[in-house]
């Protein structure tokens, strides 16, 4: 099993963090369709062309990741850079990758802004509906994958009718919650144990600990900090850095915990709906939808502040979680509890898929053709998203 990070300097010489940026900054501009084809960039360029590092040490990371909270494709180009130029590199691939598709979010916001009421632009109902085709493969996919079986699709479609039935932050806590209890008491005992990965002695522990402290303390903190203030920004930060903190099973969950946190509150459901078809047709990462939201709650303070704190998390627990990987990831109480983690999530986002997306985007016959012509196309006939949500576009101008 190899190191998530080297231990000479041989191994592994640290580059200069410009050059990890200039190559992140490429794949963020061009990087279309999601989690799992980021990482299909990634092998592709840094992998196969580069040679930054090998397709076994890229592989481990991946492993690592997948299990974490918060967007997997970011936070495994968090640890490339990391082990390409330390802790410089760790932000210089965020802010590479994240650059381009945040930017076009901001604009967007900004165009949302001036079009004044939103729910009456045919293009941006087009936009929602293109949502609903989007996440309904999105629960596809991850269905399959994440609750294969008899017990997790049960998992899986009580998580629904609970949230369905309770929906708010706190419910969808405490089910996934209940869910890792459930999947270390159900899967443990069929899960054979996975080999002891050794961990990097240069890894800090102690600098590891006060990143973990520091992330579990300003879960604690910042709410008491935006209940006792009445600072708009505070809210916000604390509204996006729980999200960040608690997205488990892909990029297409931070969808219902959003919505939890910001709708109608800060933007109506016309608003959140229309971003989100935009976020997915841009390349990058999925978690520039809170640069929109950001922006159109409290302009570029807003953007830059929902922005940092979603992904301040990851960061936390890329520097935390990375010199104790390898003495826990053999562990299969740990995986068994990932196991119904997972798939609550797709219970979570099955009942975002009727509410508020299906809710809000199909009130008419025609709004349901075009959502189920839009579905087919996408998972049958492969057609790209961005190509999926130009079409709905075209067709909500003309026709919504």
């Amino acid at each position: 099993m190899v190191q998530l990070t080297a231990d000479t300097p041989e191994q592994q010489p640290h580059r200069s963090p410009f050059e990890v940026f200039r190559a992140f900054l490429g794949l963020g501009s061009v990087s279309f369709g999601g989690p799992i084809a980021h990482l299909g960039y990634y092998e592709r360029e840094l992998v196969e062309k580069r040679g930054w590092l090998s397709p076994e040490e890229y592989g481990e990371i991946v492993a690592l990741c997948q299990v974490l909270p918060g967007p997997t494709s970011s936070q495994v180009g968090m640890m490339i850079g990391k082990q390409r130029a330390g802790a410089a590199g760790v932000f210089a691939a965020w802010a590479g990758f994240t650059l381009p598709s945040a930017l076009i979010m901001f604009v967007f916001a900004y165009i949302v802004d001036r079009t004044g009421n939103v729910g009456d632009a045919g293009w941006l109902h087009g936009l929602k509906v293109a949502a609903v085709a989007i996440v309904a493969q999105a629960v596809w996919s991850m269905w399959r994958a994440l609750a294969p079986d008899r017990a997790r699709s049960t998992i899986a479609i009580l998580t629904a009718i609970v949230i369905l039935l309770w929906m708010s932050t706190s419910t969808q806590v405490l089910v996934i919650a209940v869910s890792a209890v459930v999947g270390w008491l159900l899967f443990t005992r069929s899960i054979e144990p996975a080999p002891r990965a050794p961990s990097s002695k240069r890894e800090s522990a102690f600098i590891a600990s006060c990143a973990l402290s520091l992330l579990v303390g300003l879960m604690l903190l910042m709410p008491l900090l935006s209940h006792r203030s009445d600072s708009l920004l505070i809210d916000l930060a604390d509204r996006f850095y729980r999200v960040g903190a608690l997205v488990f099973g892909g990029a297409h969950v931070v969808l219902p915990l959003l919505q939890a946190e910001l709708v109608p509150e800060f933007v109506t459901n016309d608003q959140f709906l229309a971003g989100y078809g935009v976020a997915q047709a841009v390349p990058g990462p999925l978690f520039s939808f809170s640069t929109y939201l950001g922006a159109t709650t409290a302009g570029v303070t807003g953007a830059l502040v929902a922005t940092t704190a979603i992904y301040l998390p990851s960061f936390l627990m890329i520097w935390g979680i990375t010199p104790f990987w390898g003495r826990v990831r053999h562990r299969v109480g740990l995986r068994g509890a990932l196991r119904g983690v997972n798939a609550a999530v797709v219970g979570i986002l099955l009942a975002a898929l009727y509410d508020p997306i299906w809710t809000t985007a199909v009130i008419t016959e025609r709004d349901a053709a075009l959502a189920i012509g839009l579905f087919g196309a996408l998972q049958f006939w492969k057609l790209p998203v961005w190509a999926l949500v130009a079409v709905a576009v075209a067709v909500g101008f003309v026709f919504l």
